[in-house]
């Protein structure tokens, strides 16, 4: 008897101090959680249906933030002086990615290289050609340890010049509106296209600075007094989270002008003319998902738009005056009554 009792009260013991290990094993067996360094040019604020479409290209590819993938943001707010340093404090936290959105992307890539890892993938959501940015030099094999999704929002400001002809046949002098502290760069393709176009149209080119919203008001009154006939407003991530205030700010001062982005003709604006960046954002998205699985960036060619909308708001054409041409109307993807 008191054996069974000894062997009971043995095996009890035992059993307690397996059970109190246990915690300590599973704890121990949990996997790490992959960490995404996610710099944004622009604001939180002003992104956040962009940043919805890049969690749900996650998503589909099986990551939930917070659930099974961590991301820390660092947010430019379009002050593009900080991308370096932000950039630098990403690398020092060594991510298993760092996906850059928008404007700035030189500086972001110059940053990584300087940093003490310049092996992590990088993936990019931009605007602008992938090659004449610098950042590769394949499309369809990129180098670096980079892949991404380009619009190329900024190829398209000929067309945007065209539509704007159409619609406005009397006009002499095209304003375009550019943010002086993008990567020159990515800029300097934009502008070749704005001034060929400006030249094959007869038209007079005045560029107008703006790198803040305290500066749109004031760039607008510039245009005003310039007597400018229209206005292309450049492909830029900190412009993109003002579409609508600067769709507004053209028909309050009735300048007609497209926009790279559908917002600015939904905010009052005359016409946009892109791809959808929504999509743009899905898309990198699950390549960030692709590169956590594994997937080397250069086995995934930078994606390019397939297709482009034309957007025109023909209530704001109404108020400037103007009769939208019935082949335009036909040509437009969505006309917003």
């Amino acid at each position: 008897m008191q054996f069974d009792q000894l062997k009971r009260r043995d095996f009890i013991t035992l059993l307690g101090g397996t059970l109190a290990t246990w915690p300590l094993v599973v704890g121990a067996q949990q996997p790490r959680m992959p960490v995404i360094g996610a710099l944004h040019a622009a604001s939180r604020a002003g992104t956040t249906h962009l940043m919805a479409a890049y969690f749900e290209g996650l998503k589909s590819e099986g990551y939930v933030e917070a659930q099974n993938v961590k991301v820390e943001y660092r947010w430019a707010d379009g002050v593009l002086d900080r991308i370096p340093e932000m950039m630098n404090q990403l690398v020092r936290l060594q991510p298993d990615v760092i996906m850059v959105f928008g404007t700035a992307t030189r500086d972001a890539y110059n940053a990584r290289l300087a940093g003490t890892a310049g092996n992590i993938p990088l993936v990019f959501a931009l605007g602008h050609d992938p090659i004449a940015s610098g950042l590769v030099t394949s499309l369809n094999r990129p180098d670096n340890n980079i892949t991404g999704v380009t619009s190329l929002a900024g190829a398209l400001a000929g067309k945007r010049a065209e539509f704007l002809r159409e619609l406005v046949p009397k006009a002499s002098k095209l304003a375009f509106l550019i943010n002086p502290t993008i990567d020159i760069s990515q800029l300097e393709v934009e502008h070749r296209d704005i001034e060929a176009a400006a030249r094959a149209l007869g038209w007079q080119l005045l560029l107008v600075h703006a790198d803040s919203v305290p500066e749109f008001e004031s760039a607008f009154v510039t245009m005003v007094r310039e007597r400018v006939g229209v206005l292309i407003i450049a492909t830029d991530t900190f412009f993109y989270s003002e579409m609508a205030r600067l769709g507004s700010l053209a028909a309050r001062h009735a300048i007609p002008a497209v926009g790279p982005l559908r917002d600015f003709p939904a905010a009052g604006g005359l016409m946009s003319y892109s791809t959808s960046i929504p999509n743009t954002y899905r898309q990198a998205g699950v390549y960030t998902a692709k590169v956590l699985k594994g997937a080397k960036p250069a086995d995934l060619p930078f994606l390019l738009p397939t297709r482009f909308e034309l957007v025109i708001n023909l209530k704001a054409a109404k108020a400037l005056g103007l009769a939208v041409p019935p082949t335009l109307l036909a040509a437009a993807d969505e006309v917003i009554e």
